[in-house]
């Protein structure tokens, strides 16, 4: 199945009354898992791949091009509606690459910009994206982070829904990544958010509405938060923490005497980063039911 518009999904997934999950991969085995779930729940789902935490010497050498070649290599059979996302670069010149490496969405990470700088970079990058048929997320607010057992705050900011409003109008962007409680890489605990700020942002911004920090993001509050104008989740910490643990706990099984070419990328039932690959593929699952989005492809 080719891929799909964004926006078309998106606005389907409001129509709907459900969400889509945008679930961070970082290597084939990872968007293959994300892949094998959504067919299997039979969801419509954005993949894709984040640039915050690559290097950017790789990023800048190549790597852009190697993750938008490979993904769009795995999606070719793909059977269930898809959108393609390079998440989060560090920079315009980045995404503008992006756009020409094969992702139908791109974003800039922009939040902890200033407002004028971001509003400038993620317009150009509407301008060369929108021609082409690729759409741009951008991000107003700034989501604290969870490190060593704390959140740190002090760059974050929740967003206003007035000048988020103004931001979307200067910019064009197809969807707007809101601050409303919610916290980046939280595995912790579970997130506070603030459904009357996100109903006012509802009230006065015309584009869907996505949540990052979907890992500490309450169960509880997803429901209420599709109602408020949600149309997107995105999840990363979760799936790289269960993908490990599941490797690790595989590495712990080992005699010693299995074959090293069995255990290492042969994408056999031995091969210890399929262990990694069923644990995201079983996380997926559970958050696609929950989203609502579970038989909606």
């Amino acid at each position: 199945m080719p891929l799909v518009p964004a926006p078309d999904m998106l606005a389907a997934a409001r129509a709907g009354g459900y969400a889509l999950g945008y679930f961070e991969s970082w290597d084939s085995y990872s968007l293959e898992a994300v892949l094998a779930a959504a067919e299997a729940e039979n969801a419509p789902v954005i993949v894709g791949f984040g640039a915050t935490m690559l290097a950017d010497e790789w990023l800048d050498a190549g790597g852009i091009e190697f993750l938008g070649a490979s993904g769009r290599a795995l999606l070719e059979g793909c059977r269930i509606p898809a959108s393609f996302l390079l998440n989060e670069t560090h920079t315009l010149e980045q995404a503008v690459r992006g756009v020409a490496a094969g992702f139908n969405f791109v974003m800039i990470d922009s939040h902890r910009w200033p407002v004028p700088e971001a509003r400038d970079a993620v317009a150009k990058l509407v301008a060369a994206a929108h021609p082409v048929g690729v759409a741009v997320e951008a991000e107003f607010g700034s989501l604290p982070d969870y490190h060593d057992g704390a959140v740190d705050d002090s760059h974050a900011y929740m967003t206003d829904p007035g000048a988020a409003a103004e931001f979307v109008a200067a910019t064009g962007v197809d969807c707007l990544a809101v601050a409303v409680g919610n916290v980046h890489l939280l595995t912790a605990y579970e997130s506070e958010i603030d459904l009357e700020r996100l109903q006012a942002i509802q009230a006065a911004v015309d584009v869907p509405l996505a949540i990052h920090g979907g890992t500490g993001f309450p169960p509880a509050s997803v429901a209420a938060a599709i109602s408020l104008g949600v149309a997107k989740f995105n999840v990363g910490t979760r799936l790289k923490r269960g993908f490990l643990d599941a490797v690790l706990d595989r590495t712990r099984s080992w005699s010693g005497k299995e074959s090293v070419h069995d255990l290492v990328g042969s994408h056999k039932q031995a091969d210890f980063l399929a262990a990694g690959q069923s644990a995201i593929t079983e996380t997926v699952r559970s958050l696609l039911r929950l989203y609502g989005s579970s038989g909606r492809a």
